[in-house]
């Protein structure tokens, strides 16, 4: 009987990690946007980022996944963090990065984007692009053969919210049933959390002005996902609100680029916003601070954002160990060494 009972916990174990293992597929997918990836897709990523950041951060190993690999960067908008994390992240698994600006390259003016496509299907084994418009990404992996890399669009900005988890992941042990507070505009960040955090179980409020609202569909879609995996989600107006007993603050710019000739009226409309000590004090406790940079001291002041509560270093750092875990997830079968992390 002894026997018997190990047997079947040991097929039922087995069945169980198969099961576990099968719901994990990224090797060759494109990247645009979280709302493709379940959880344990989600977590696999951020083991495997966590791994690299243990094996070449802190115990100074070489690790050459991405040797004789070659990666396009296409970047119609310019990054401090993006291209860094993405440059040297490649080089450093032994891969070749190419960095094209636009002037190396003008999506769908002196080439079209179906050739652009194609033409780099056959120089690169990926591509990351960092563009304004999303469908520029969609047209990319419609006509290309090889993985496509969404490194920001007006729509989603899905490898920063990578870097984010992993930090808050770091910094509490875990992620489920931690609240997050989105203070600011609905943009690609907020998106972005809102196509990931519910299938972590991390509840999320967002408070943003009247007239500054995520999208619509994104909104709908988030509905579903909390309803789904059981978390709250809340749409507000007002600041102290949304930080009330939240464990994370995040705020990111009020005028992104391509906004500039808005910038006196979305001040104005902002009004009350900035992320203070004062909306710290109705949150959680243990309450931190997040914001994916630069950062102007309108939306959160020196007081919180150089404070032990900030996150934003750790979590630009961690920008380029979460690229590197997706490129190697995309292009490689590589199993991480360390135990899972705890979700």
């Amino acid at each position: 009987i002894f026997i018997k009972c190990i047997y079947l916990f040991s097929t039922i174990n087995n069945n169980y990690l198969s099961a576990a293992l099968d719901s994990v597929k990224l090797k060759g997918r494109s990247f645009l946007t979280l709302k493709d990836f379940n959880a344990e897709e989600i977590k696999h990523i951020l083991w495997v980022s966590a791994d690299l950041k243990n094996r070449i951060k802190h115990r100074s190993e070489y690790v050459p996944l991405l040797q004789g690999k070659s990666i396009a960067m296409i970047f119609e908008k310019r990054s401090t963090r993006t291209r860094m994390s993405t440059e040297t992240g490649f080089s450093l698994l032994g891969g070749h990065p190419c960095f094209l600006t636009p002037q190396d390259i003008h999506l769908g003016v002196n080439e079209s984007t179906t050739d652009t496509a194609r033409v780099l299907s056959g120089l690169a084994d990926i591509v990351l692009a960092r563009v304004y418009s999303h469908s520029s990404l969609e047209h990319l992996d419609k006509d290309a053969s090889i993985p496509i890399i969404n490194g920001l669009s007006d729509l989603y900005h899905p490898i920063q919210i990578l870097a984010d988890l992993l930090t808050l992941q770091e910094h509490y042990g875990s992620l489920k049933g931690l609240t997050l507070a989105w203070i600011g505009d609905g943009n690609n960040v907020l998106h972005s959390f809102m196509m990931s955090l519910a299938k972590l179980g991390v509840n999320l409020k967002v408070a943003t002005p009247k007239g500054y609202e995520p999208d619509a569909n994104v909104t709908q879609e988030a509905q579903l996902l909390s309803k789904q995996f059981g978390t709250k989600l809340q749409f507000l107006t007002d600041p102290m609100e949304a930080a009330r007993d939240s464990n994370v603050l995040v705020t990111d710019t009020w005028v992104s680029m391509g906004q500039e000739e808005e910038k006196k009226r979305r001040l104005k409309d902002f009004h009350g916003y900035q992320i203070t000590m004062q909306t710290g004090s109705v949150a959680a406790p243990d309450w931190t601070f997040l914001h994916c940079l630069p950062r102007k001291a309108e939306e959160v002041d020196d007081e919180v954002f150089y404070s032990p509560r900030s996150l934003v270093f750790a979590e630009a750092e961690n920008r380029k160990w979460t690229i590197m875990g997706l490129m190697v997830c995309i292009l490689t079968d590589y199993t991480p060494q360390i135990p899972k992390l705890k979700f």
